[in-house]
């Protein structure tokens, strides 16, 4: 299946995507999120969070200096890491890397992933196309992205 690739006008359309996404969500998923600083992917991690938490006020802090935050979801367990300040993958068993495969996990900055990239992810690239507009570009979960379009 080729990429979808769906406008985001604003933040909003942006948040909605993930909510959109959130029932979709199951163990064992790996949601990478790529995209330049600032293009909506702490944005979209958070909503995701929020929508599988059922809780639209969860405070969700990006992970940039812990690289790593767990939260309990309806999904399971989803690890969120922002992989920005990663030194080497080889960093990542010190991050819990393995153990977390077996639950949801969301990656930001997912190229530092390097031969630790899952196969089956779903891959969310963001692209400033305006001051608040984006265009997601999704690939990925055959089985499941056809139903989302």
């Amino acid at each position: 299946m080729p990429a979808l690739e769906i406008t985001l006008p604003d933040q909003a359309a942006t948040e909605a995507l993930a909510a959109r996404l959130a029932p979709f969500v199951r163990a064992g998923d790996a949601l990478l999120l790529s995209g330049d600083l600032g293009a909506g992917k702490s944005t979209f991690a958070r909503a995701l969070l929020r929508s599988l938490t059922g809780d639209p006020t969860l405070e969700v802090p990006s992970p940039t200096y812990t690289l790593q935050q767990t939260y309990s979801t309806r999904a399971g367990r989803v690890h969120h890491f922002d992989l920005w300040r990663l030194g080497s993958a080889a960093e990542l068993t010190e991050l819990g890397w393995e153990e977390a495969l077996d639950d949801v996990i969301l990656v930001e900055w997912p190229e530092r992933l390097a031969e630790h990239t899952p196969e089956d992810a779903l891959s969310i690239r963001f692209t400033i196309t305006g001051d608040a507009s984006r265009l997601a570009q999704l690939s990925g979960w055959p089985d499941r992205l056809g139903r989302l379009a």
